[in-house]
């Protein structure tokens, strides 16, 4: 008989290291095995042999037939359990199938460089594949249309050409269907890992990805990272600035650091494409001297492209709907007649109970954290979620005197209503993360693409990374929702979904024209955005960020506590900042604040926000909190 140590990948595991098991003969490291623990049948991962300990072990229940894990994989999950520290059953469960009994057969890919009839590569995107050469991180900066999917397709083909495999990823599940069309149509068969597929074809494909000995292509969202792939020459992260690239559970991980730690163990290519990069990534590179390639040209010959700037604050532009603008309606009106499409697109990211001058525009501010402060209806104050900051609601504008100070909001449902009654007859589809299983924007790129929908509503997930030939019009609800959202991010965010979605149009397909409704027009994000000077938007951002100590000039680290009285979070809260401050030197602690959701399952919610300029330091004080605290490490967001 021999011993093995065996990581258990279950979120219900929560021990610290492996469990020794036994088994009648030898199994390389990194073998999938199903194992007992506390009458449940778990996967595992088979990472060391040993002696025979002095203790009683089970036996192993099965061994998949299937290869080891290839030796990056081990490695890569080593890494993760160091730089993101979560559960250990958490971080294995990565890198395991989601279930836990193996496929009766498989069905190998054969990937194929394929002859489809794909337009010549501008000499923009000559020069970028020729840059994008070698190990290494690269940056590549292509404006909205610029055609960088057709450098990424070059990549892949230069790849599988030297016997390596390729790893696309993209943001949304919708964005990759679109993508793995324009993958198959070049390359035949490809991998695609995603939660909209069933376990048993997640399954199935993992294990036929573990098999395969000669070069494939992957693409799937962040979660294909973790894909036992073997001989990796490239991973692409498409619109990589992309917030749904973070994970929002444990282990709280941020794609493109992944990737970039894969790509060391193969020795690969990592590219991060994006018309708008992040401001960490951007600054990251420069400090770096990594290599930015630039794409500032259409892919196609431009078409006309009109911009307008509506003022929500001008009751006179809103006379036929208190939604839609004049000029957004005749805009519309005008695509339909002419068999053309128009988008109507909402940023629901802004949710915060935020006031605002109907007259000038103005919003209150938190004075330590240049934060946008939230109103709380109960005590009517307006509070930072940050440092704590709070003062009272005030009963008329500080910057003119107006006293008509609101706060408006609408979904997608009132959107599509307001254009039902303005346009009857029009075909209206809405899209966004309530919509049912049918329902979803991947099942319809085809109908869209002819022309099925005249109106098209929808939330992040229509604005960025799809290419609809026959629209013509795009009105962008309120420009200003994602600004008020209490946030250090609030300005990128506006900054990049504002671009994205204005590149819907004005792609060579036809003539184009944006509405953008706004309370604020001279916002310097908003008209960044509207005149892509993404620069000029990166200098001041950054000086912004180093002023108030975010980002990427400081590392951070989110604590949050909930408690079953609002008094005894807060003074856990207190209680853990103080002990924090005094144990750790250099460090910086904002708050104690109330979450931005105060109350979760009938609790109550506190936060802290930890800076520092060494990532160690946070991660030494994620192994000393006490129990009941929750952390994210490297959050995108403070809400």
């Amino acid at each position: 008989m021999k011993y093995y140590e065996v990581l258990v990948a279950s979120l219900s595991y929560h021990g610290s290291g492996a469990l020794t098991y036994e088994w009648p003969d030898e199994l390389a490291i990194g073998s999938i095995v199903r194992i007992s623990l506390r009458q449940k049948t778990l996967l595992g991962i088979v990472v060391k042999q040993v002696s025979k300990p002095d203790f009683e072990t089970k036996l192993i229940k099965a061994v998949t037939s299937f290869p080891a894990l290839p030796i990056e994989s081990l490695k890569l999950m080593d890494w993760l359990k160091a730089y993101y520290p979560a559960p250990l059953g958490a971080i294995v469960r990565q890198f395991v199938p989601p279930v836990d009994a193996p496929p009766k057969s498989l069905r190998l890919k054969d990937i194929k460089i394929g002859s489809a009839a794909l337009p010549p590569l501008t000499s923009e995107q000559q020069n970028a594949v020729q840059a994008i050469d070698g190990p290494g991180t690269f940056l590549l900066h292509g404006i909205t249309g610029s055609g960088k999917s057709r450098v990424y397709i070059e990549l892949a083909k230069r790849v599988l050409s030297t016997g390596k495999s390729a790893l696309i990823l993209t943001p949304e599940i919708g964005l990759t269907a679109q993508l793995a069309r324009t993958f198959q149509a070049s390359f035949g068969e490809i991998y695609i890992l995603h939660s909209h597929m069933t376990a048993a074809e997640r399954r199935d494909a993992w294990y036929e990805i573990l098999a395969q000995n000669k070069p494939i292509i992957i693409m799937g969202p962040r979660s294909a990272l973790f894909a036992p792939v073997r001989n990796l020459g490239l991973v692409v992260l498409d619109e990589a600035h992309d917030t749904a690239y973070k994970n929002e559970s444990a282990p709280n991980y941020q794609a493109s650091r992944v990737a970039a730690k894969l790509t060391e163990l193969h020795k690969a290519t990592l590219v991060l494409g994006s018309a708008t990069p992040s401001v960490e990534d951007y600054y990251l590179a420069t400090q770096l001297t990594r290599p930015i390639i630039t794409m500032s040209s259409l892919a196609k010959e431009a078409s006309r492209l009109d911009i307008e700037l509506v003022d929500m604050k001008s009751r006179d532009e809103f006379s036929r709907s208190p939604l839609l603008s004049n000029r957004l309606i005749t805009q519309i009106a005008k695509s339909i007649q002419r068999g053309e499409q128009a988008l109507l697109y909402l940023n629901r990211r802004g949710t915060a109970n935020v006031v605002l001058c109907n007259q000038c525009g103005w919003q209150s501010v938190c004075p330590n954290c240049d934060l946008t402060l939230t109103y709380h209806g109960d005590s009517h104050q307006l509070r930072c979620h940050v440092c704590g900051y709070h003062t009272h609601l005030p009963t008329n504008c500080p910057e003119c005197g107006n006293t008509d100070i609101l706060f408006k909001s609408a979904g997608t449902k009132a959107i599509v209503s307001a254009a039902q009654k303005i346009f009857p007859e029009a075909r209206i589809r809405r899209f966004d993360t309530d919509a049912r299983k049918d329902e979803r924007l991947e099942h319809h790129l085809d109908n869209l693409a002819v022309g099925g929908a005249d109106i098209i509503v929808g939330t992040q997930m229509i604005g960025k990374g799809l290419d609809l030939p026959k629209l013509s019009t795009v009105g962008v609800i309120n420009a200003d929702s994602s600004l008020l959202i209490p946030d250090y991010t609030a300005g990128e965010q506006t900054f990049q979904l504002l671009a994205q979605v204005i590149g819907r149009v004005g792609r060579g397909h036809l003539p184009g024209t944006v509405v953008v409704q706004t309370y604020n027009p001279g916002n310097p994000s908003l008209l960044a955005a509207v005149h892509r000077q993404w620069q000029e938007f990166y200098d001041v951002e950054l000086n912004e960020r180093r002023t108030f100590h975010f980002p990427p000039f400081a590392y951070l680290l989110k604590l949050r506590v909930l408690r079953a009285s609002d008094a005894s979070a807060q003074k856990a809260a207190l209680d853990l900042c103080q002990s924090l401050e005094l144990n750790n030197p250099g460090i910086t602690v904002d708050g104690p604040a109330p979450s931005f959701h105060p109350r979760e399952k009938g609790k109550f919610s506190w936060q802290l926000l930890v800076k520092s300029s060494r990532r160690s330091t946070l991660v030494n004080i994620i192994s000393t909190l006490p129990s009941g605290w929750t952390y994210d490490i490297d959050p995108i967001n403070l809400l």
